[in-house]
């Protein structure tokens, strides 16, 4: 038996819209990982993009465990030396919490050129407002355990 392949054209591509409110950030991130890769689809391939765009909204109400909003720091660099910038969650959240989200997100995917074409699928806002409607999203119900 030969190994199915799924070409381009067979991809049937959904949009997802995920609500953030008091859901945890890595628990959200693993959810958001597995729809843009296509894990949940039963003809999923590891060298094809067979993911769904997904949209998180309200991405500022976003929930850290433990004492993570303190003492947990997102990096990046600027390409200087010496130009290593760390930057709390706290006050990331507060700022920019759009890329507190991205940031996760793009941890949990694969590390190639791949992901860098998957994570163009996600669209991430602060409020609860997005101008996706013309897409039609569908309402994607997180399943977590209560904390």
């Amino acid at each position: 038996m030969r190994t199915y392949t799924p070409k381009p054209g067979d991809v049937e591509s959904k949009w997802y819209v995920i609500d953030a409110t008091d859901v945890v950030l890595g628990r959200l991130a693993a959810q958001v990982a597995t729809l843009l890769r296509g894990k949940h689809k039963p003809n999923f391939a590891p060298n094809a993009d067979l993911g769904d765009h997904v949209i998180i909204i309200n991405a500022e109400k976003v929930r850290l465990t433990g004492n993570k909003l303190q003492q947990k720091f997102a990096y990046h660099h600027s390409g200087y030396p010496g130009g290593l910038r760390a930057m709390s969650y706290e006050e990331l959240l507060t700022k920019f919490p759009e890329r507190a989200v991205e940031k996760a997100v793009k941890g949990m995917l694969p590390h190639n050129r791949l992901a860098a074409q998957q994570i163009k699928k996600l669209k991430v806002y602060a409020g609860a407002e997005h101008p996706h409607q013309a897409q039609n999203p569908e309402v994607f119900e997180l399943t977590q355990v209560a904390q």
